[in-house]
């Protein structure tokens, strides 16, 4: 990497965008800034200068490229978080400024896992009522209403935050991942389980239901990603520093 002053702003939320924070520090003369859309209350440490929320869509991102003079943009944003993904491709291009997406793999069905995969959370809540009567609603707390009106099943949800808006009959759990192989097991023994509600949304910090859902046999519903735009990707943090440091 050339010169000093190359400033790069990470589009973060992820455990992949802290680590990724962290680690610039061995990059010399490049100046962090991390973006938080907002949605998680009490976030985890990040390093860099943090901003909180979101831009105004693709024009209020470029505005904010342009004002910042940022040089290299990483998008390190969950899987299902496509509409910023999607505007950060276009900011990128409108601003001639190089954009990395930095997407870890989904996790793929294994021997023994008893999936049945969704294109939607609304598809999700729509095959359901076929499968199971107790049910773990592992899906963030932003979309727990398309499952509201399922008042014959009964619920498990966990979020890291408490949800704003109508959730379904159940039970909440406030968490923070990652988590253990052990805790889940007993988790879904603790409450009998016998159905799965997951996103795709791969690593390892929340894996350990997957697991646990293969090994006691207990059906999984997985909602598929959204389509990722175009453009530049790498799958792990140590790609993304080899990518960033060969920024002439």
């Amino acid at each position: 990497m050339g010169g000093g002053g190359v400033r790069l702003l990470i589009l973060g939320g992820t455990g992949d965008a802290a680590e990724l924070a962290r680690r610039v520090v061995e990059i010399p003369a490049l100046e962090v800034r991390v973006s938080l859309a907002g949605r998680t209350r009490q976030p985890g440490e990040v390093s860099g200068l943090v901003r909180v929320g979101g831009f105004g869509g693709v024009a209020g991102l470029v505005d904010y490229l342009e004002a910042e003079k940022i040089d290299l943009l990483v998008d390190a944003t969950h899987p299902f978080a496509a509409k910023i993904s999607e505007n950060a491709a276009v900011a990128a291009k409108q601003t001639g400024i190089r954009n990395l997406m930095l997407v870890r793999p989904g996790w793929e069905k294994l021997p023994g896992d008893d999936w049945y995969e969704v294109e939607s959370v609304e598809a999700a809540a729509e095959m359901l009522p076929s499968l199971g009567k107790r049910v773990f609603l592992t899906i963030g707390r932003q979309q727990l209403d398309r499952f509201s009106h399922l008042h014959d099943t009964w619920f498990l949800m966990r979020s890291i935050d408490p949800p704003e808006t109508q959730i379904p009959g159940g039970k909440l759990l406030c968490d923070r991942g990652p988590f253990s192989l052990d805790n889940e097991k007993q988790l879904l023994q603790k409450y009998q389980i016998d159905t799965l509600v997951s996103k795709n949304s791969g690593g390892d910090a929340t894996y350990a239901k997957i697991i646990a859902a293969r090994e006691l046999g207990i059906k999984v519903i997985m909602i598929q990603r959204p389509p990722i735009p175009h453009g530049e990707k790498v799958t792990d943090v140590d790609a993304a520093l080899k990518w960033l440091k060969e920024f002439p």
